[in-house]
């Protein structure tokens, strides 16, 4: 008898996404709900349907570069897939960009934008790259005052209309002849007409295929970076002075057109001063690293969506998988991940659009500048690190069929893979986040956020959570304000010390919407799912941070330090300051 085994399926990406859903019932009103659920609805059926369909059917086609025609002309081009095409219309259709900029719900239009791409996502095979970007260079260009360029590209970049849609890269990665030249090999000239010219090869460019891209160059004869605004083609489509070399032979996301190129005369537009280029970055980072964030999110709940339907359908000694006490173990550590970054994820979002939609005082602005930039790189850094680790074990859920091609399931581990490498590395991450941590005047910013969580909370076992949650984040601040002075063990520590940070905020934000959702949907499942992160966020048996300090050292640290943890530093009241948060 010949074996058969019924694939997973997927039904409705919004009307079967619990965590999403709930979500959204408790943090937007009432009317906004329900003047967004219907496209949250049509987007969860093209994830499920069309798209999902497209991206099974097109399984292993990948975009070509022609770099010469019949004739011995260079044309350079590149020829991307059906579902590449398909997902760049309905992105523009569905407000894939357009919905962050038209404000039609105020501070939660993020919300809505980005609960749209979280369901678009993971059937896209890597569109969500290219959008990252889009957004990132509509809010740097409009972030610059450079009313020219916003004139120009922000019409496009923030379009519904297929047919006028842009989308941008941003090109940083340079290949440099020393290292002391390293992110300055590409040259900008000015002309004698007042025009900029850009030279220099490009080591890597995310998305060959966009209208426009945001480079970074070195103004000749000066020392600095600058930022300047590139249109790829000219009206006739031809490229503008640059030269691909190949595309990239990239793990994953291989429908991605990623290319090495040359910029040997490229037409460019100056986007602000000569010496402020990494600056006006800084918009740039905080969009796209949010996107990555949504991205791992996107990616756990369809490996988890695919396990799930699957361990009905797959029988193990006359028994389904959906019935082994193991299997369901497994699942349900793998959802509590999902969950925590979730909440930490859509957290950040909120704060987005926070600050976005405006109307806030000078002292409500600094303090979500703040927080936001301290939470962008622990949920960076966090999610990624599940993302790869809750898609291995998905994989594991399947047996070997986890393992074969065929099934589409590798391409899960392999995507998420470059979640922990793109818009900076966990190490480099760790990083930002101490520098972050330093702006915002040390942990008391954080300790505040956990604090407005554990003030939601009353069921004991989420008190219990959130104390761990808090008691983690103690650990954080005594470690910090030890290593401080030792540049060694501040570095080695970094990482440790940022996950152990993320994963608290994750156990005490998870906590307090699982309050919520018993107090007003009597359903605790969000409620078991703290219970489990908080299993495996104990400071003192799984990440210690605190130990690097502590053996360089030869220096005992205790929470008796705590007290001095923040030295004078006043308390912040979020929900004093940010009232509704």
């Amino acid at each position: 008898m010949q074996f058969q085994q019924a694939p997973p399926a997927l039904g409705n990406q919004y009307d079967h996404d619990r965590v999403l859903r709930s979500y959204l019932k408790r943090v937007l009103p009432e009317e906004v709900l329900t003047a967004i659920e219907d496209s949250l609805q049509g987007m969860g059926a093209l994830a499920a349907g069309p798209l999902l369909d497209l991206q099974r059917a097109e399984r292993g086609k990948e975009p070509i570069l022609t770099q010469w025609d019949a004739w011995g002309n260079r044309i350079d081009r590149v020829e991307t897939t059906p579902l590449w095409k398909e997902a760049e219309r309905i992105a523009a259709e569905t407000g894939l960009v357009s919905t962050a900029y038209e404000h039609l719900h105020g501070r939660y239009s993020r919300v809505h934008h980005f609960a749209k791409v979280f369901l678009f996502t993971p059937s896209s095979d890597g569109f969500a790259s290219p959008l990252a970007m889009t957004d990132g260079t509509t809010r740097t260009l409009l972030a610059s005052g450079n009313d020219t360029l916003m004139e120009q590209a922000v019409p496009h970049l923030a379009s519904r209309n297929p047919e006028q849609f842009w989308t941008s890269g941003y090109w940083m990665t340079t290949l440099a002849k020393k290292e002391e030249d390293r992110g300055q090999e590409t040259v900008a000239r000015l002309n004698e007409d007042g025009t900029w010219r850009l030279y220099g090869r490009k080591w890597y460019t995310s998305d060959i295929t966009t209208q426009v891209a945001l480079v970074l160059a070195r103004p000749e004869d000066l020392d600095d970076l600058a930022l300047f605004y590139v249109k790829l083609r000219d009206d006739d489509g031809n490229l503008q002075n640059i030269q691909i070399h190949r595309l990239k032979d990239k793990l994953g996301t291989r429908k991605l057109p990623s290319a090495e190129l040359t910029l040997d005369g490229t037409p460019a537009q100056l986007v602000g001063d000569l010496d402020d280029g990494l600056r006006q970055l800084a918009p740039m980072l905080n969009i796209t690293r949010t996107w990555n964030a949504v991205s791992a999110v996107a990616t756990m709940r369809r490996g988890l969506a695919l396990a799930r339907d699957y361990a009905q359908k797959r029988v193990d000694n006359g028994t389904p998988l959906s019935e082994n006490p193991l299997h369901l173990d497994t699942m349900a550590g793998l959802q509590a991940e999902f969950e925590g970054a979730f909440h930490l994820t859509f957290r950040v979002i909120e704060l987005i659009g926070r600050l976005e939609a405006g109307g806030l005082n000078d002292e409500q602005r600094t303090l979500v500048e703040l927080l936001l930039n301290v939470l962008t790189s622990a949920m960076k850094l966090t999610t990624a690190k599940q993302a790869v680790t809750v898609t291995s074990e998905v994989l594991e859920l399947f047996g070997g069929a986890g393992y074969m091609e065929d099934t589409g399931l590798p391409a899960l581990l392999r995507d998420a893979q470059v979640l922990t490498i793109g818009e900076g590395t966990t190490n480099e991450v760790a990083l930002d986040l101490l520098d972050a941590l330093e702006q915002a005047g040390g942990m008391v910013i954080l300790k505040a956020e956990q604090k407005r969580c554990a003030a939601a909370v009353r069921e004991p076992s989420l008190v219990e959570a959130v104390e761990r949650a808090q008691q983690a984040l103690s650990f954080c601040a005594i470690w910090l304000r030890g290593a401080k002075d030792n540049p060694d063990a501040l570095n080695a520590g970094a990482r440790r010390f940022a996950i152990t940070l993320g994963r608290s905020l994750e156990l005490a934000l998870l906590a307090r919407h699982a309050q919520w959702s018993l107090d007003n949907e009597q359903d605790g499942r969000a409620a078991a799912a703290a219970r489990r992160l908080a299993a495996g966020t104990d400071p003192m048996a799984t990440i210690r941070p605190i130990d690097s300090y502590a053996l360089a050292n030869d220096t005992p640290l205790t929470a008796d330090a705590e007290a001095s943890a923040d030295g004078a530093v006043e308390e912040i009241d979020l929900e004093l300051l940010l009232p509704g948060e």
